[in-house]
């Protein structure tokens, strides 16, 4: 017997997803998580383009992520033209990177995650004793929207090219909010990490980019728990691939599922994390690496106060405005990574002589989650039925594993519908 269960009411992904579990002899012997975006085309919108109309088009991939396209189109295209970077370009995209983060997980946490452990549907139904809670998140995200606007022109799609220059005003303003920001993620920080946890452990691999001096954000090697991975290779290692049941593509990392996102960074950067977030880890018993995924969100609201530091030791010893590199148009090959506040994402372009786009090929950080997503979501659902768990909370435990990796479908219908394959008793569970 099919039974299916719709649960429209739930606006806290981005984007839109069905879950299909078919459950056989108490056990799940079919889990497909259907990422219902419709087909987008940018790689091939691109093509025949010219090199300078490049990243206004991919910044428009999402607007969430807008930023993270911008910079891994605008990097992967200077190594086709053999372009090297200035410092302060690279302050430039480090800043503009470091804004979006904060809005992003600040949104996440307080407006997505949240609500799911105080039994609340959306962050509009917590009651007046959050409402300090709601502030510091508005709080957090206009400051990151503020600083995307002040590197990057607007708050979102910025229109930086090669040729970015400094901001012509002055940034005392902005390194004041992010210091008067510091207690609100200290705070944030505490909140998550004292939430009630499902406990679930499991093995995988984590990748992102590293850096020997920096907490890792448009630049470095990209490795995993288990080796080094040259992104010039990335293709030998990440294959994507194609369900018959989802429009969005699938990656595996040597053949298997891994994992990207603040949890990765967190696990592989360990060495350049600051010492006031280090010290916060120790004073709350945080320990690495994370094996739990829904501790995700610990990762991201130390990652606040990680780049919130980041950003006040930026602007702190901001470089001086450096003569710009002209850019000779030429036949190249560019690859970039870079890390979007979900994960590691890659731009490669292929360009003529004319400085047309001849191939191009993105891998988005959800798309690289959703296979050790799937793996997640069997694992838990066999554990919660062991446990003689109801259907109802199974939802509510499978949502919030969901929402812990802060997936982002790009679609415009928000809500996860779960559709069981197999009657699952009630009177027994």
């Amino acid at each position: 017997m099919v039974r299916e269960i719709n649960l429209n009411h739930i606006c806290k992904i981005e984007g839109h997803a069905h879950l299909n579990l078919k459950i056989e002899h108490n056990k799940v012997i079919q889990c497909h998580l259907k990422a219902s975006e419709g087909a987008r085309f940018f790689e091939a919108l691109v093509l025949g383009k010219q090199v300078k109309d490049v990243q206004e088009i991919v910044s428009r991939i999402c607007g969430i992520c807008s930023s993270a396209h911008t910079v891994a189109s605008i990097q992967a295209l200077e190594e086709a033209l053999n372009i090297k970077p200035t410092r302060q370009q690279k302050f430039i995209r480090e800043l503009l990177m470091i804004g979006e983060r904060i809005r992003s997980h600040a949104t996440h946490l307080y407006f997505l995650a949240l609500p799911d452990y105080y039994n609340k549907a959306s962050a509009l139904q917590l009651g007046p004793e959050h409402k300090e809670k709601i502030n510091d998140a508005i709080s957090l995200i206009t400051l990151g929207n503020k600083i995307v606007e002040v590197f990057g022109g607007r708050e979102i799609h910025p229109f930086l090219d090669i040729k970015e220059e400094l901001p012509q005003t002055s940034l005392q303003g902005i390194l004041n909010q992010l210091k008067q920001s510091k207690p609100k993620i200290i705070q944030t920080i505490n909140l998550f990490a004292n939430l009630q946890y499902k406990k679930f452990e499991r093995k995988t691999d984590y990748l992102c980019l590293k850096d020997d001096k920096n907490y890792a954000n448009i630049s470095g090697k990209i490795v995993t728990l288990s080796g080094l991975i040259n992104d010039n290779n990335y293709k030998r290692h990440i294959k994507e691939s194609v369900k018959e049941y989802a429009t969005s593509k699938f990656a595996l990392q040597n053949n298997k599922p891994y994992c990207v996102g603040s949890i990765a960074r967190i696990n592989n950067n360990q060495a350049t994390i600051d010492n006031e977030t280090k010290t916060i880890m120790q004073q709350l018993n945080i320990s690495l690496p994370f094996t739990n995924p829904f501790h995700n969100n610990i990762a991201q609201a130390l990652e606040l106060l990680i780049h919130t530091n980041q950003a006040i030791k930026l602007i702190e010893n901001m470089p001086q405005k450096e003569k710009l590199h002209s850019t000779v148009i030429k036949s190249g090959h560019g690859i970039s990574a870079v890390e979007a506040p979900r994960g590691t994402l890659f731009h490669e372009y292929k360009i003529n002589e004319h400085g047309k786009v001849t191939y191009c090929n993105i891998i988005t950080p959800t798309v690289q989650n959703l296979n050790m997503m799937e793996s997640d979501i069997a694992g838990l659902v066999n554990q919660l039925l062991e446990e003689k768990t109801s259907r109802k909370q199974i939802v509510l435990e499978v949502e919030k594993l969901i929402r812990s990796y802060d997936p982002c479908f790009s679609c415009s219908t928000h809500f996860l519908k779960v559709n069981w394959l197999e009657e699952y008793n009630e009177k027994t569970h």
